[in-house]
């Protein structure tokens, strides 16, 4: 991993994937705080200055990357999450601080909690930026996470033992969707507006479960609907559904389409007009790259293959 502004062809990434893994092949365990150990043979040693060198004392590093980057470029594995915490450790540090020890001259006792105090180093930019009164931080919009569910399937949260009472407040307690289908049987105006646009009109009171007119500031809104896997075969085209689809007011609803009522949801988008063709497939593979790793991007393609009806395998192959 590395942080250096090149762009790479589809050439030279595989090219890097190919010489990443030749040089972490001799990569052998993991050790308790997730650094990886490495297997490194001793070869004749160099003297270098005071020094004698032999090939242990060398950094795992890549010399293709090194002559293409010009640059000095370390390879290591990330074992584990602690690894990885290494990169961005400094971010969430805070600021500069400085240990400060406080001592009465001739005291014996020795307290550390009394004499050590933490101080805190202001350098001149921070008193400057405070004085003007300058933004410490700022957020230009508001997401809001829209839940995505089957009937009765809503995710609920619950203690060990607890299983039952948990469930009988799920069944009362509405969520964002079933609490959309409300506001849609009480309020004609939200008949038009769509599920992932609903928030720029109206505001969610998680007190109440219900939607409320909003005032002011939709515009700075932004509703995300979970990304579904196509493993989830119904839940995954309830919500293609309701992308396309507003004013509803129950699962059936949604369900009912020029007044046939469909059995699945899959038969509901087919009457709809949106498995047309072969779209939902990329655009499935596509929003899984954006978080899932190669093995699983693998797996999906294959159940797509298996279970999607795909009409041009070789061609959606091509493109992904």
């Amino acid at each position: 991993m590395w942080n250096y502004k090149h762009k790479f062809s589809m050439h030279e990434r595989w090219t890097v994937l190919q010489k990443f893994s030749e040089t972490i092949q001799g990569f052998t365990e993991e050790t308790v705080n997730g650094y990886p150990i490495y297997r490194i043979r001793a070869t004749e040693p160099v003297q270098v200055g005071k020094y004698s060198i032999d090939n242990r004392w060398v950094v795992p590093y890549n010399p293709w990357l090194l002559k293409k980057l010009n640059a000095h470029i370390n390879v290591e594995v990330c074992a584990s999450v602690k690894s990885v915490k290494y990169l961005s450790k400094y971010v969430y540090k805070g600021h500069d601080t400085a240990s400060v020890k406080i001592q009465k001259e001739g005291a014996l006792d020795h307290d550390e909690i009394l004499s050590f105090v933490e101080g805190r180093y202001v350098s001149a930019p921070e008193p400057m930026w405070r004085l003007n009164k300058f933004n410490l931080l700022h957020k230009s919009h508001t997401v809001v996470r829209l839940a995505v569910h089957l009937p009765q399937q809503q995710p609920i949260v619950y203690q060990e033992g607890q299983e039952a009472p948990a469930i009988e407040r799920a069944a009362l307690r509405k969520t964002t969707l079933t609490s959309w289908f409300e506001l849609n049987k009480n309020d004609p105006s939200a008949h038009n507006i769509s599920y992932s646009d609903i928030l720029q009109y109206y505001m969610f009171d998680k007190s109440t479960t219900n939607w409320k007119k909003r005032q002011r500031g939709g515009q700075n809104v932004i509703g995300r609907l979970p990304v579904v896997s196509i493993l989830y075969t119904e839940r995954y085209y309830l919500r293609m559904l309701i992308l396309h689809k507003s004013g509803a007011i129950s699962f059936h609803d949604i369900l009912t389409v020029n007044g046939l009522r469909c059995i699945t949801f899959q038969q509901a988008c087919q009457e709809y007009g949106l498995l047309r063709g072969d779209q939902q497939w990329p655009d499935a593979l596509n929003d899984a790259a954006q978080f899932q790793s190669p093995r699983q991007l693998r797996m999906l393609f294959a159940m797509i293959c298996g279970f999607g009806e795909v009409e041009d395998v070789p061609e959606l192959w091509v493109q992904h």
